[in-house]
């Protein structure tokens, strides 16, 4: 089997050849951690001085799928704080701040790592108290659901969404950064080991005998601190503007 071309050479063709005017190009994802498999892609953050429009692109080169995330200093400071604060996940910040430098440092890549770092240390948005009970109400909500569920079917999508909303609860509660998909045992485990190895072996087991009597314990013990289950009295009103006048 041909071996690839290494990340590095591949990003550095990338620069010549497509954004020969960049200032710096931002090499992350889970190759460059030592995790990546033989269907990873390639993450790389590309900085401009000046661009009209921040954008998203995604090709292949040297055999590697590629996605790029191209920006200047403005508009990666604006989805600093409009997407990744607001959302509770960092992922751009910490493309930027882990990222390895192509061609290499300067003064322009060390400020940008500087400001993913203070964003990062900044935390994201703090939930309000409403947040709190609308995460809470969903959980109770899909909880409730998977006491007796009326299909294996139906069991599997209320566990599917589960696993998400459980792991923004944690996080977003606490005013943590939190994950999504593949990255969510990951920040488990980095976060609290016990509890990751609760969390996963109550899903585990539920998928496995379609059995979710774990998962509800587990799930009690995520809401406690914050109140516990949350059904009666969960009232939410529409703003008053929420209306289309009658022909």
């Amino acid at each position: 089997m041909m071996t690839k071309i290494s990340p590095e050479e591949t990003a550095l063709k990338i620069l010549r050849e497509k954004f020969p005017d960049s200032k710096v190009m931002f090499l992350a994802g889970s190759v460059m951690r030592g995790e990546g498999t033989e269907y990873s892609d390639l993450d790389i953050v590309v900085m401009y001085e000046k661009i009209e429009a921040a954008y998203r692109d995604s090709f292949f080169i040297n055999d590697w799928p590629v996605e790029v995330f191209v920006h200047d200093i403005e508009t990666l400071k604006y989805f600093f704080q409009k997407f990744d604060a607001t959302s509770g996940i960092p992922a751009l910040s910490n493309m930027v701040c882990e990222g390895k430098e192509i061609p290499g440092p300067s003064d322009f890549s060390l400020k940008l790592k500087d400001l993913a770092r203070l964003t990062i240390e900044t935390g994201p948005e703090k939930w309000t108290s409403k947040e709190v009970d609308r995460a809470r109400y969903m959980i109770t909500d899909i909880c409730d659901d998977l006491r007796n569920p009326s299909s294996e079917e139906e069991m599997m999508g209320s566990l599917v969404q589960l696993y998400d909303a459980l792991t923004i609860f944690y996080f977003r509660s606490q005013n943590k950064w939190t994950a999504k998909g593949k990255s969510i045992p990951k920040i488990w485990k980095k976060d609290n080991p016990e509890l990751a190895e609760s969390f996963s072996e109550a899903f585990t087991y539920a998928f496995k005998y379609q059995d979710s009597s774990k998962i509800i314990i587990f799930s009690e013990q995520i809401l406690r601190p914050a109140g516990g289950w949350y059904f009666e009295n969960s009232k939410t009103i529409a703003p008053a503007d929420w209306r289309i006048a009658l022909d």
